[in-house]
């Protein structure tokens, strides 16, 4: 019997947000909306990300109201919407297991309170203050875990790995050739 490609009609949340967010490559183009990314061109590059692949996950998330198509900056832009920004608890979960897990010589990128500069822990409160921090305070930056690549960085890999707050918009001017 063949497994069903779809989980839509099952009795289980669980189920109902995999056929949103479980796809291959999915909560990685949420990662990085939280980390600033918001134009097409920009997913594509920063993934490696095949573009019809981009294409169709982007168009699921702005149906299913994870992001927002904005087109009123003068170009086209992806912003995540409040039900994407409910998301941050499961992506700072799994990035914090992946740390623990595969990163032997610690966080790739550390995740702070912009207002006092203390680490965050892994449940994202601050360390100093005990308070939970609300994702546009949240400061990342290269922690100890992070290995740069040796190779010149497109902007939006270098804007990514430098200190930065989660959902602050990076721009890039794109190139003319």
């Amino acid at each position: 019997m063949a497994l069903p490609s779809t989980y839509a009609d099952s009795n289980c949340s669980l189920a109902r947000a995999l056929e949103v967010v479980g796809e291959r490559w999915t909560l990685l183009i949420v990662r990085d909306a939280f980390y600033g990314v918001r134009r097409f061109g920009d997913f594509a590059t920063q993934l490696g990300i095949p573009r019809a692949v981009l294409t169709s996950r982007l168009k699921l998330l702005v149906r299913e109201g994870v992001l927002t198509r904005d087109e009123s900056a003068g170009a086209v832009e992806y912003v995540l919407t409040d039900k994407g920004v409910a998301l941050w608890p499961i992506v700072r979960s799994l990035i914090t297991w992946g740390d623990e897990f595969y990163s032997p010589a610690g966080v790739r990128r550390a995740m702070r309170h912009d207002a006092d500069g203390a680490p965050l822990d892994p449940d994202g409160r601050c360390t100093e203050c005990g308070t939970i921090v609300a994702v546009p305070d949240i400061r990342m930056e290269p922690g100890p875990g992070y290995e740069p690549t040796g190779k010149e960085l497109d902007p939006v890999s270098a804007a990514i790995n430098t200190p930065r707050r989660l959902l602050d918009p990076i721009t890039t001017t794109p190139s003319r050739s």
